[in-house]
């Protein structure tokens, strides 16, 4: 039975997220047929703080239980790849003189996820112990990284533990126009259909 979100409090639903994220079904990647171990945990995004809050308490109160986390802040990344590449300072001083446009485009290039965002995040990857990958800093990096663009490019690097990326907007389905990622509960244009929506998973 899917779990009614809109009806669930803040609390309940981390209770619900422990649940899920502790259980044996979850870690060894039970009943998900062929289909990656990916999992969305869609929030509205005026209760980022709070979020931000139970987040790290999920990881302290999951890392006691021997359920080890590895979270990855998409926006943190970010400014790690522009300093590593040289290039943090010339942003910085581009963005008083160019326009919005350009500065996106300029990020979105140096910052692709396919040739620069998920190759570091398999770096990462490949030198941590961890049971499960949180993927958080998704409304900070908006527009110049795209989550769906993330997912896809991440499908063959992080096959191998699940992942669980916190997102600040609704995953919905329809028949209609399949699975989107609605961004801040505004943007319905990223469409992606491979993750599961936590909420609906059992524990």
């Amino acid at each position: 039975m899917k779990t009614d979100i809109s009806k669930m409090s803040l609390p309940d639903r981390f209770e619900h997220l422990y649940s899920v994220i502790s259980g044996k079904r979850f870690l060894e990647k039970q009943g998900l047929g062929n289909e990656v171990p990916f999992f969305l945990c869609p929030f509205k995004p005026k209760e980022y703080v709070l979020m931000e809050q139970h987040r790290r308490h999920l990881i302290n109160r999951l890392g006691n239980d021997g359920v080890s986390v590895l979270e990855i802040n998409l926006y943190d990344l970010s400014i790690e790849i522009l300093k590593d590449r040289e290039i943090w300072d010339r942003v910085l001083e581009m963005e008083e003189s160019v326009s919005k446009e350009q500065l996106k485009e300029l990020l979105q290039g140096v910052l692709d996820p396919q040739t620069h965002l998920v190759p570091a995040i398999a770096a990462k990857l490949a030198t941590s112990d961890f049971d499960v990958l949180f993927i958080s800093g998704v409304g900070e990096v908006f527009p110049y990284i795209r989550s769906h663009n993330v997912l896809n490019n991440l499908q063959s690097a992080a096959k191998e533990k699940p992942t669980v990326m916190f997102f600040p907007g609704a995953y919905t389905h329809s028949p209609e126009s399949g699975a989107s990622l609605d961004l801040f509960e505004r943007l319905h244009d990223d469409k992606y259909y491979r993750a599961f929506n936590i909420f609906h998973c059992e524990p």
